[in-house]
């Protein structure tokens, strides 16, 4: 199936998907988990079925060859799924049977059969009525066996960011996007290692890294290892989920990432990838005294997006590169903030700042900042720093939403290539957009797009890592005109939080009130 086919029939899944809130008691952000559930379920039989006939034809082929164990789908990285939890046994059921008791049967076997994924698969099922069950069995039944590539992984990734969509965004928490995360691994180059998020949500960050890999014709569970802190239960369960159906497997606890250290961190991996939540405050910092977390000091304000850029920081070994989002108000942020900021760059180990516009996420059309770091920087690297300015490149899906082509995100990527002396990669033909700029592909400055700023460009600057403050404007652009886009990003940043915090409001008065009038009754 192509990819403009696959995005005809997603709309139509998600439709029948939808059907779920309105013929369950489960709520909207509740039945998200048995409709991936049931994606899930799909995807692990199509791999288990394909295992399947290869073992069977390597058996018929050496005679000598004992029967065919679980032992055998687990080494080829396919979950084993017993009879009774196949997708074709559940949509064979005669009419008139329990579907939900069935399905939640399935999944505890599935469980019971593959150890990664103890208490993890959703069995609420039996909230689900038999016949919108038995649609969305057939629906999804329905998706082809013969997809190309990862489709079943775009199939999952699409239902997450309609869910996303659906859900909205509470705390400063978005769904990240694809392409921003597909960039983020271009340009940290996670080829081999151990690979940490502290704030991992359904584990995106780790499905592109082994892509990524995959990419290069190595096999992800053998060149990365994969570990995740998330602060919610449910989303713990849907990141080993996805992991699950993309034939990966890690180290995912639940904690609160600002006070748990699960993993014990600091100094312990290769690579860090992130989305934090933007500009959360009432963070009890009292807790955090001494935490050799956070090198840098204490920031004085109520925000906590410098405890998360040192997190990530401090969490590198030697020679580690992190990628993560961030808030573009971290940039140029004053007071205790800046310090710590001054800090950083004076470690040389800030490598790359990629400003991103508006509306890549689902939920917000909040532009944001691509941070880098590289521990293993030359002293001659650490001199500089590379800021890119992406705003003007993008590829826009509809009037709200846009992302990266292919090809755009190799542009990208190969700036960063040049500018660090390593080899470019054309594999989606990014070539003529970057001879166009960069003549013999040699890494050179180029007014609007890329800078590599020193030292002492930035002590001028304040330490800001802003990079419209050293990008500039492309030529028959107006400064005035970046400066306002600029002003004008900001308050929308600030008003995204207020809302936030109104909301949090609104929904404590809401309880409180609850509360009170069932007392008075």
């Amino acid at each position: 199936m192509s990819g403009n086919s696959l995005q005809q029939f997603e709309p139509r899944l998600w439709a029948a998907a939808d059907e779920l809130r309105a013929n369950s008691d489960l709520t909207s952000q509740q039945y998200s988990a048995p409709v991936l559930g049931l994606i899930f379920l799909r995807f692990a039989d199509v791999k288990f079925a394909a295992a399947q006939d290869a073992l069977e034809k390597a058996k018929t082929k050496n005679s000598r060859r004992k029967g065919i164990s679980k032992t055998d789908y687990h080494a080829r990285g396919v979950l084993y799924l017993p009879d009774e939890a196949r997708y074709s046994t559940l949509l064979d059921l005669p009419e008139g049977s329990n579907l939900g008791a069935s399905i939640n049967d399935a999944m505890k076997l599935i469980e019971q059969e593959n150890e990664e994924l103890k208490d993890v698969l959703p069995k609420t099922f039996h909230r689900i009525q038999n016949t919108v069950l038995a649609s969305l069995l057939k629906n999804f039944n329905s998706i082809p066996m013969d997809l190309e590539g990862d489709a079943f992984g775009k199939i999952y990734e699409y239902f997450l960011g309609k869910f996303a969509m659906s859900e909205g965004q509470r705390g400063g928490e978005f769904f990240t996007p694809t392409a921003l995360v597909k960039l983020i691994v271009e340009i940290i180059e996670p080829f081999h290692g151990r690979i940490f998020d502290p704030a991992c949500g359904s584990g995106g960050m780790f499905v592109q890294s082994a892509a990524f890999v995959q990419n290069h014709h190595k096999a992800a569970s053998e060149e990365i290892s994969v570990y995740g802190q998330e602060r919610v239960a449910e989303t713990v369960r849907l990141c080993k989920m996805n992991l699950a159906v993309h034939g990966l497997s890690g180290d995912i606890r639940q904690g609160n990432s600002y006070y748990e250290d699960l993993h014990e961190c600091t100094g312990k991996f290769d690579f860090v990838m992130a989305n934090p939540p933007f500009n959360v405050d009432k963070v009890d910092k009292d807790r955090l005294k001494d935490d050799k977390r956070f090198p840098f000091g204490m920031p004085r304000v109520d925000n906590a997006n410098y405890l998360w850029i040192q997190h990530f920081y401090s969490a590198l070994d030697d020679n580690g590169r992190a990628g993560f989002v961030m808030a573009n108000s971290a940039s140029d942020a004053r007071a205790s903030e800046l310090e710590i900021r001054k800090q950083l760059i004076q470690s040389g180990s800030v490598d790359v700042i990629v400003a991103i516009g508006p509306n890549f996420f689902y939920t917000v059309t909040l532009p944001c900042t691509l941070w880098f770091f590289d521990r293993g920087k030359s002293n001659e690297a650490k001199e500089s720093i590379l800021f890119l300015d992406a705003r003007h490149i993008f590829n826009q899906i509809d009037r709200a939403h846009r992302d990266f082509t292919p090809v755009q995100t190799e542009y990208l990527a190969n700036i960063t290539r040049l500018y660090r002396g390593e080899e470019p990669e054309f594999v989606h033909g990014s070539k003529d957009m970057l001879e166009e700029h960069f003549a013999g592909l040699k890494y050179t400055d180029v007014a609007g797009l890329c800078k590599a700023a020193k030292l002492e460009d930035m002590e001028q600057q304040g330490w800001s890592l802003n990079p419209g403050r050293y990008v500039g404007v492309a030529q028959g652009e107006e400064m005035e005109d970046f400066e306002f886009t600029e002003k004008l990003e900001a308050l929308y940043e600030e008003l995204i939080a207020l809302n936030n915090e109104s909301r949090g409001l609104e929904d404590k008065i809401d309880g409180n009130i609850t509360r009170l009038l069932e007392d008075m009754n």
